[in-house]
Order: C-alpha cells, then structure tokens, then sequence
C-alpha cells in the first residue's frame, strides 16, 4: 500500500553520513518517500531539499524523543512501510581500558535505541498488519574481532534480537531482515569512533595501537557506503523470506569460513588475517584503495 501521497515511506536513523545517508538517498531515487533522522538536522546533506524527505530530529538515545518522530512521518505521509535501523558508532580498544559509561553508551546506542523504534513502530505495522523492518548489524555480529569486544557484544545482541522478532512478528504480516556490512568506507573507523582509554590501563597499549593501524586500513578499501544502500534496498524489498544479508567480500569470505572450519583454526585465521602481511597480501584482494571524493572530504572537514 502506498502513503497517502502515493508512494511508499520508509524511515531510517542515523542519515548524516556514511550508510545511513547514502540509503536516504537511494530510497528516494527509486520513488519512496522517506524519513531521515539527524541528531543534527543542519548536517542534512542535501537530504532536507529533495521532495518528499523530511529530516527530523533525533538522538537515538533520547528514547522519549522516537515515538514523536514516529508521529511526524506519519502525519508528513500517513503510513510507514519500512524502518531501517541504521543509527550506531563503534567502540573500540582492549575491554580493560573502556569504563562502564562507554560500555553503557554503546549498548544504549546500538542496541536499546534500535529496541525502542522498533518499540514505537509496531503499533503501526499490527494496525496495518505489514511492514517492514531492518536492523544493521555487522558481521562482527556473528565473526568478533579484536579489540572490539563491547561493539562485537552490541551487534550480537542486536543479532540476537533481531532473530527473535522474526518468530514474534512474521504470523503478523511484519518482515525483519538484518543486513550484515564488512568493513564500509564511512567514519567508522574516525569521527564515528569512540578509542578514548578512560581507565588508564596501558598493558594493551603496544599491542592495540599496531592492531588498530592495521585494521583501518581494511575502511578505506572496504565496500562503498552506496553499496551498502543497494543491498539494505532489496533486503528491505525483496520478497523472499531471506534474514540475513551481508555486504562486501570480505564478509561473505569470513562467514564462509566460520561456517566451515573448526573454531580453533578459524580463530588462527582472524590473527593471520590482521597482520601487515596478511593485509600487504591477501588482503589487497578484499580491500582496495579509494580515493575520498569531493563531497566526502567537505563532510569530513567541516566535523573536525
């Protein structure tokens, strides 16, 4: 069923940058209408200009704030046929060194924000019994790494939740798909991240500031943020019964591996993979270079 306008509207958090707003923008070239959360709505990108998108205000976090931008896409639009988690940042550094609040932060961001939409929305997919809801993940949901322990942990949960909510919502017409990226070329691995070592615990400081360097080189080689849009589009629209959808070689490569080998040696090839050698080698093929465009570099500058 389209909105009353007569298209159909989907609603996504986090769209200021990276995949979130690559999405925004993919949704509406294809005709929907579309709901576009900001945590600060002059970073729009463009978003606010284009027919038929409307970018509301929102910090995921402010739980109290989800329902009353629910309330505004419905009253911009009449209905909500699809809802794309996509807001989140990543953790990262040796669990010892992260205190309680970062911890709680990254699950209040990454887990319980997407809890509390789905929270706000259900009542409006059971009155129209369908729609459809998205929940990004990552593939360190389901093949941990290093020195993303509390964000391996949050994307489990999420994993976790997401499944669960496929028993309790498909006898009601509701589809939930989770979309699993690999390494993205975004600010993940920059502005979007929190490294802060707030316990001053230095035992892991060696260890951690080679294995990170080595780990972001896999961003900026890594699959394209409108890649990601395309395949959140059809997981979003497809009609098969297909869960889960990945994105980027390097994520079908590693979960074929944990599929098939024994977990002791899978675990060998994480520490093999994420070394100098192994990314001067093998790794070219999964992670090329990219050059910055334009448009990204100007984001980038105008946050730092």
């Amino acid at each position: 069923m389209a909105s009353k306008q007569g298209k159909r509207v989907v609603l996504i958090t986090g769209c200021s940058s990276g995949i979130g707003l690559a999405t925004a923008r993919h949704f509406h070239q294809q005709g929907w209408h579309v709901i576009a959360t900001l945590r600060d709505p002059t970073q729009h990108q463009g978003l606010a200009d284009l027919p038929g998108v409307i970018c509301p205000q929102l910090d995921v976090t402010d739980y109290a704030r989800i329902p009353e931008v629910v309330a505004e896409g419905l009253e911009a639009f009449g209905r909500l046929d699809v809802v794309i988690n996509n807001a989140g940042y990543g953790l990262m550094g040796a669990f010892e060194t992260l205190s309680v609040a970062q911890v709680q932060r990254q699950f209040a961001t990454n887990v319980f924000a997407a809890m509390e939409v789905c929270r706000a929305v259900l009542p409006h997919f059971r009155a129209q019994q369908g729609g459809t809801l998205v929940n990004i993940t990552s593939m360190v949901g389901r093949v941990p790494l290093p020195l993303y322990s509390v964000y391996n942990a949050s994307k489990h949960a999420l994993e976790g939740f997401t499944e669960g909510l496929t028993y309790e919502l498909e006898p009601l017409g509701i589809r939930v798909r989770i979309v699993e990226p690999g390494a993205v070329n975004t600010q993940f691995f920059g502005r979007s991240a929190d490294r802060e070592n707030q316990t001053g615990v230095q035992a892991y400081a060696e260890y951690s500031n080679w294995q990170l360097a080595v780990m972001d080189r896999t961003g900026a080689g890594g699959s394209s943020s409108e890649d990601a849009a395309r395949v959140i589009y059809r997981a979003a629209t497809s009609g098969s019964g297909r869960l889960r959808y990945l994105v980027g070689s390097d994520a079908r490569l590693l979960m074929f591996a944990r599929a098939t080998l024994p977990g002791r040696v899978f675990r060998q090839l994480i520490r093999l993979s994420l070394t100098e050698w192994a990314m001067n080698s093998v790794g070219r093929l999964l992670y090329k270079p990219r050059r910055t465009t334009r448009e990204e570099a100007c984001h980038d500058n105008a946050h730092q």
